[in-house]
């Protein structure tokens, strides 16, 4: 038999056994790979949740100048840091008139005075505004929106009339102009003002943010604020 027969014979095995190593060196390879994918795959998620989270942060700060607490996959990642402690989103004109109207042993005064304020409202910070950021949903949560205040612009008088013995007097007045800034307040919440700024910041927080995750505010206390 010649040598180059004996070498096909003797090489066959050598070949087999390098083919298996080779193949069972791949399998431990992608058993490894796929082994450590879920782990790498969540680290990775985690990093751009965080991002995320950081950025949905740096947008509150703009728009609120607050830092607001994060939480990252039901874990806090940022504490809430508020320099401010309202965050105003809407303002109006309110326009309200009260008389006053009096009779005493047949003798009678009124006034009647009209008043223009400004209604603000917006949001109670100091009651805590945390993002929950998942892979499924971001959830801002923050108090309902309220009236925050009411600014008297104007004040005009558009009765004021004595009687012959019944007079009226500084606490009269007083009284009465007390009454103004209470209309006012109870005028905007009845118009809707606190609803309309809710929806602004939502829409605000929108065209701000852009996540494959839907955005979703959830309000949380008392939806407005009755006045003193």
């Amino acid at each position: 038999m010649s040598n180059s027969a004996k070498s096909q014979r003797v090489s066959w095995p050598i070949v087999f056994t390098v083919v298996a190593l080779i193949v069972a060196i791949t399998t431990v390879i992608i058993f490894l790979r796929v082994e450590s994918w879920p782990a790498r795959t969540a680290r990775q998620s985690t990093a751009a949740l965080e991002k995320l989270g950081k950025n949905l942060g740096a947008v509150f700060v703009d728009i609120a100048h607050l830092q607001p607490r994060i939480i990252i996959n039901n874990r806090i990642y940022m504490e809430q840091t508020a320099p401010v402690s309202e965050l105003i989103v809407l303002s109006r004109r309110i326009d309200v008139e009260h008389e006053f109207l009096h009779t005493w042993v047949g003798s009678s005064k009124r006034v009647k005075l009209h008043g223009n304020f400004i209604a603000k409202a917006g949001f109670d910070l100091q009651e805590g505004l945390s993002i929950d950021v998942g892979p499924e949903q971001i959830t801002v949560q923050l108090p309902h929106a309220q009236i925050l205040g009411v600014e008297q612009q104007q004040l005009d008088f558009l009765a004021f009339e004595n009687g012959l013995w019944n007079r009226i007097s500084a606490q009269d007045l007083q009284s009465e102009l007390s009454v103004l800034p209470q209309l006012a307040w109870k005028k905007a919440v009845e118009t809707g003002l606190p609803g309309e700024a809710e929806q602004r910041l939502q829409r605000q927080l929108e065209e701000r943010i852009h996540t494959a995750q839907p955005l979703r505010l959830v309000f949380k206390g008392s939806p407005e604020k009755k006045p003193k």
